[in-house]
């Protein structure tokens, strides 16, 4: 179970850093992802990787 855990734990760590290391067209998007990806965890992840990543610019 410990090993699931972690893994989880990673994904989403790797979700914020993915985040806030990504170029956006402004400020704004970066900071609506952000407070998705933190205050709905799972849910925001799964949206970041679905939607978000399509947003980027480069």
């Amino acid at each position: 179970m410990f090993g699931i855990g972690f893994l989880g734990l990673a994904i989403y760590i790797y979700t914020i850093y993915d985040v806030v290391t990504s170029k956006f067209a402004n400020d704004t998007d970066r900071l609506i992802w952000i407070l998705i990806v933190v205050l709905v965890p799972v849910l925001g992840t799964i949206l970041w990787f679905l939607v978000g990543r399509g947003k980027r610019i480069g």
